[in-house]
């Protein structure tokens, strides 16, 4: 029986390791598995839509963790948004757990698809955490 390496078949995960940790092509990695480049190639593409799934999974589950939520809407500055969830924190009385520079920059890089520039074009949701820690989830196009 094969084994699994949690939502990973272990081909998915031969795979990635083969390309992520030793640089190797898709066609290199066929080789080295006996398979095709082909097989190689849906194989990393199941593995990372897989990865994908897993980490929106642990992100909405964390949400439901939440003691407090900022909403922001389009519009909004991203210099502006650090401050709102500080205060949301404070409200909860619960210290964020993440400077300005930290909360900015996972704004950017979590809800990037949510930016243009330096402002918000979808709404996106904050969560506050008991442990300080935040979410940040932008909120999908319909």
């Amino acid at each position: 029986m094969a084994r699994k390496y949690g939502l990973l078949t272990e081909l998915q995960y031969r795979v990635l390791e083969l390309r992520l940790r030793r640089g190797l092509s898709q066609a290199e990695a066929a080789r080295v598995l006996g398979t095709s480049r082909e097989n190689v190639a849906i194989a990393e593409k199941r593995a990372l839509r897989n990865i994908e799934l897993a980490e929106r999974t642990i992100s909405a589950y964390r949400y439901l963790l939440r003691v407090a939520e900022v909403v922001v809407e389009p519009g909004t500055h991203l210099v502006d948004i650090p401050s709102m969830v500080v205060k949301a924190g404070d409200t909860a009385n619960v210290k964020v757990a993440a400077n300005f520079t930290r909360i900015y920059d996972e704004v950017r890089f979590k809800a990037r698809e949510c930016v243009e520039g330096r402002h918000v074009v979808r709404p996106i949701r904050i969560a506050v955490l008991r442990d300080g820690s935040i979410e940040v989830i932008c909120e999908p196009s319909h």
